[in-house]
């Protein structure tokens, strides 16, 4: 039979034609399935699955491998290959009761799928008890009171777990409390001397007043060798952290010593991190009335890092070179942007600092979460919104920073509660496009569909019924009242400075590299102003279709020139870090002529206020960048954002995805939606990823 007929989830009218038996096929088949230690029926199953798409290649290898390491049993079979999925997905480990409670949902697979792959399976368990009980039987897989013998599974209570995820959870877990549980030694009236010079003379003695949270993180942050601020855009996290930071530097005896690190997950998060932190202490230095030399201590600071470059990753390797036995050369790391730290990174960076230094995590607990595995700040900020403090707490805050906690808010037990502080004042966001945020982070599909639909300030726009021709117009001319758009990067192209022979050098031919350099640092900033953000890669509304939609116009236009893949005014992004390069994934720079040999392209990035560039030919690993994925913008803001929905929803898009694209736009929002309905759909799923740090760290 062919091994569409081993599905039998597939309607009458959908089955394959029946087509003879071959029996040298079907003794093929059987010794392949037997190589692999799988049944036959079921080896078959997961080949056709992974032909659909439903299915990673990684995944039904895995299974393969774990089959011949012991008795194919078709519960522990059917466990690796759901488990290996979700990690994909970027769940950490599998819960058994989700798995059998309803599996299509949980895997975004149509109806009936997952039976058919049952069918192929054998007779199964139809309990989570009786499930468990098998796995726990099967010598592949380890549980946490048996010997060690190298078990490539690990069980733990009802959850299913690839064993190093299970290392990183508790890893995770166990740094995070340590340090957040190790005091730090305070002088209680230095710290409240040095709040009252930073944010003004506390006022806050009763909660019937407004609370200043910005006050209260700091005070928290000092006090231990963790913490974590949380909040919004615009909640003022980077403009808590340059107080922060002058508050340390202030409780230091030798306040020029104190080694702090700023790092982000990618290289334009980072340098945006330092530059705002640069800019908040220039503004302090006022503040402290000369009682410390705030600017020469901030000029100390090396420029931030991204975390790859910070551990010193090595290529083709999972390893870096800063880890417990090599730490990191640091008192305080500031790590950015930490919704998009996934589970192996975190447990990377706790490794490497020294016990002594302090980490501080910023971030907004309700963006996607990192692509890989993992939702760590998520599970990290459980109880951000309801506090959570114990009256400890509250009387350390009321004598540190003069403010009183409220009283609603004193209900906790966990150790991490204490050193977690979410910032709940908006002060960017108070317009229609906070609104919108905080409709869609509530899931309020009424209100969002409102907002978007009768806002007449000109900062939201939908095109509830969008077609392709609109999205172009929009990227190329911008819409009513707005200008952000694609246009005037691509009139500056047409402006590009004619370099005489010698003028790159500081001939005296007319023009100079000084000012090419001023010119293609306006083009960047051009570009940067809008963006188009896509929910899914493939497809004609996905980054892939987009991307190419414009090209072709541009060329037809004839704003670029393309003979090739590389041309000048190709946007490219970074998709792998390249550390000889000094490139990081996520990086956007702009190709244009090398002012040096004018037949010649190179890639330009904007680093601060800095320009570099790398010859075009050099990058390897790039793609056209008119469009990008909503989960490659985190990190990043622009004037004039356009959010571009596909036809049809799925599990990828969820309420997460639209609150980090809507929070991406600084003045104008514009929804594209070939399908109004798809955006209420999405607003009323949530991204719950499967994880076992939670219960690790209460």
């Amino acid at each position: 039979m062919s091994s569409l007929e081993l599905n039998p989830a597939l309607p009458p009218q959908s089955q394959p034609q029946s087509q003879p038996v071959n029996p040298a096929l079907q003794e093929i088949a059987a010794v392949t399935a037997a190589q692999h230690g799988l049944p036959a029926a079921l080896d078959q199953q997961l080949e056709l699955l992974m032909q659909q798409g439903e299915l990673r290649r990684l995944g039904v290898a895995f299974t393969r491998f774990v089959a011949q390491l012991g008795t194919a049993d078709p519960v522990l079979l059917l466990s690796c290959v759901v488990l290996s999925e979700l990690e994909g997905r970027g769940h950490s480990c599998l819960r058994i009761p989700d798995l059998l409670n309803d599996p299509d949902a949980l895997l975004g697979w149509p109806a009936g799928q997952w039976q058919a792959l049952q069918n192929s399976a054998g007779p199964l368990p139809a309990t989570s008890r009786l499930w468990l009980r098998q796995l726990a039987a099967c010598s592949q897989v380890l549980l946490e009171a048996e010997l060690d013998h190298g078990q490539p599974l690990l069980l733990v209570d009802d959850r299913l777990y690839l064993r190093r995820y299970w290392n990183y959870e508790c890893a995770v877990a166990s740094a995070v409390q340590r340090k957040a549980s190790q005091p730090r030694p305070l002088d209680l009236q230095q710290v409240r001397q040095g709040l009252d010079l930073l944010f003004g003379v506390a006022k806050n003695t009763d909660a019937a007043q407004t609370v200043d949270w910005q006050r209260i993180a700091c005070a928290i942050a000092v006090r231990s060798h963790f913490s974590i601020i949380t909040g919004g855009p615009g909640t003022g996290k980077t403009y808590t952290v340059a107080r922060l930071l002058a508050l340390l530097f202030s409780l230091s005896a030798q306040a020029e010593q104190l080694r702090i690190v700023l790092a982000a997950p990618t290289g334009k998060a980072a340098a945006r991190l330092k530059q705002a932190i640069d800019h908040a202490l220039s503004g302090l230095a006022e503040k402290m009335q000369g009682q410390l030399p705030l600017t020469e201590l901030a000029a100390r600071m090396a420029p931030a890092a991204t975390l790859h470059s910070l551990l010193g990753a090595r290529p083709d390797t999972r390893s870096f070179r800063h880890h417990a036995g090599n730490p990191l050369d640091v008192d305080v790391l500031i790590v950015d942007e930490a919704s998009m730290v996934h589970l192996e990174m975190m447990a990377a960076i706790l490794d490497a600092l020294p016990p002594h230094a302090m980490l501080i995590l910023l971030g907004d607990k309700d963006q996607l979460a990192s692509v890989e595995a993992g939702a760590v700040l998520g599970d990290l900020c459980q109880n951000a919104s309801a506090g959570a403090y114990l009256p400890e707490t509250a009387a350390y805050v009321q004598a540190a920073s003069g403010q009183q906690l409220p009283a609603a808010m004193l209900h906790g037990q966990s150790t991490l509660a204490q050193q977690t502080v979410m910032l709940r004042e908006s002060r960017r966001f108070g317009g229609p496009i906070g609104q919108l945020a905080l409709a869609v982070n509530a899931g309020e599909v009424a209100a969002s569909s409102h907002l978007l639909q009768t806002d007449n300030s000109g900062m939201l726009s939908w095109y509830a019924q969008a077609q392709l021709p609109a999205l172009l117009q929009l990227a190329l001319a911008g819409r009513a009242g707005v200008e952000d758009s694609y246009l005037p990067y691509l009139q500056l192209l047409q402006a590009a400075p004619v370099l005489q022979p010698g003028a790159a050098d500081g001939g005296a031919d007319g023009g100079n590299e000084e000012g090419y350099l001023a010119w293609v640092k306006q083009v960047l900033l051009a570009f940067d102003r809008f963006r188009i953000l896509c929910a899914v890669r493939e497809g004609e509304w996905g980054v892939a279709g987009v991307n190419a939609l414009i090209e072709q116009a541009l060329i037809a236009q004839r704003w670029i020139q393309k003979r090739s893949d590389w041309y000048a005014g190709r946007p490219v992004m970074i998709t792998r870090n390249d550390y000889g390069l000094g490139v990081f994934n996520g990086d956007i720079g702009m190709t244009l002529p090398d002012p040096r040999r004018p037949d010649s392209l190179r890639v330009y990035f904007l680093q601060g206020e800095q320009v570099r560039s790398v010859l075009a030919t050099r990058l390897a690993d790039v793609e056209t960048a008119f469009a990008m994925t909503v989960h490659k913008s985190q990190g990043s803001e622009f004037s004039h954002v356009a959010l571009v929905l596909p036809g049809q929803g799925g599990s990828l898009l969820a309420r997460e995805l639209l609150y980090t694209g809507i929070t991406r736009a600084r003045q104008f929002f514009t929804l594209l939606t070939p399908q109004p309905g798809v955006f209420g759909d999405a607003l009323q799923r949530q991204t719950k990823r499967v994880s076992g740090l939670s219960a690790l760290l209460s």
